[in-house]
């Protein structure tokens, strides 16, 4: 029997899970789930470098844990579990750690942007950020790891990290974990802003929630940015309203994207009728999610259910890792 390719993913808990998250990502989850071994976890030690108060990390962890699961995510079929509930990530991170060296670190895009944007706080956690995110990935021997562009760089730093420890150590133990991309035709749904895409930090009105009330859904789409319209027939869609019609695209029927097109390109439209009728998709749309959060949200012991399962699979998996390099470095079992 051939054995399942091993994926992994983590999300850090910095809010709600909104339709770019869902089709960007964890819609193909639930797809992998299917066909192999995954592991999915919520990245709360990666929080840590912007020192979260106790009980909004408690609260946005299982949030997001919440979202998982109504968005598709099966315990039964995958490893859905919470970083910092197998302890020996930071064992593995240490041990990685040692074999990193300050310049490579500080080369990291994402280290250098976040210097920027935080200089009162550049901790070393920010400096290490790619070696937890190697632990991470490493502590399963993953093979397959999805990660979008801004992560890229840091899934390179894990792949050199492991070939460093392997040639150490002159094992040939860890995989060499790949990226991972769904295709080349990868839903990006974009922002109600008029440009970027959907995301959480882009600003207020921007992204559309999984589990967000309809008059919350309503006001945001209304709000959306357009233009005067048409002055042309058939004439190339700006980004602004581009971005309406393909948002359009993954919500409504097709013979209500027909009509809106045609009338753009006749210049009959309306955008207002044309936000309306997106927003009511929208909400129709999100609806399930919307529903599975308020009931999993309210059965605080299922979900620690549910998170105690997972980090019983996920420890399993780490304990043995972690026990197998304390022994390939030099170390006493203690596992």
């Amino acid at each position: 029997m051939e054995k399942k390719a091993i994926v992994l993913s983590g999300i850090r808990p910095t809010g709600n899970l909104h339709l770019g998250n869902y089709f960007g990502a964890v819609k193909n989850f639930v797809k992998m789930q299917e066909t192999n071994e995954c592991f999915f976890f919520i990245a709360d030690y990666h929080m840590l470098t912007t020192h979260p108060k106790p009980d909004h990390l408690q609260q946005n962890v299982k949030q997001v844990f919440v979202e998982y699961l109504a968005a598709g995510l099966d315990p039964e079929k995958a490893t859905l579990y919470v970083q910092s509930d197998v302890p020996v990530v930071a064992e593995l991170y240490l041990f990685l750690n040692m074999n990193a060296y300050l310049g490579e670190l500080e080369r990291v895009t994402t280290f250098k942007e976040k210097a920027r944007k935080q200089p009162s706080n550049v901790n070393a956690g920010l400096l290490t950020y790619p070696t937890l995110m190697a632990a991470d990935i490493l502590i399963h021997k993953s093979h397959l790891v999805p990660v979008g562009k801004d992560q890229e760089q840091n899934l390179e730093m894990t792949r050199t990290f492991a070939r460093r420890f392997n040639r150490m150590y002159k094992v040939d133990y860890f995989p060499i974990p790949r990226a991972f991309n769904f295709s080349d035709k990868l839903v990006k749904i974009p922002g109600l802003d008029g440009s970027g895409k959907m995301g959480k930090s882009e600003g207020e009105g921007n992204a559309v929630f999984l589990g967000e009330d309809p008059a919350s859904i309503r006001k945001k789409v209304m709000r959306a940015v357009t233009d005067s319209g048409p002055t042309e027939m058939n004439q190339i869609k700006p980004e602004p309203i581009q971005n309406l019609f393909s948002l359009m695209e993954v919500v409504s029927k097709p013979d209500v994207i027909k009509h809106f097109d045609e009338a753009y390109n006749n210049c009959t439209i309306r955008y207002g009728d044309l936000k309306k009728q997106l927003a009511e998709d929208v909400i129709a749309f999100t609806e399930p999610f919307r529903e599975k959060i308020k009931a999993l949200s309210s059965d605080d012991a299922y979900i620690k259910k549910l998170m105690a399962m997972g980090a019983e699979k996920a420890n399993e998996s780490a304990i043995k890792t972690v026990r197998e390099v304390r022994e390939i470095i030099g170390y006493r079992k203690i596992y």
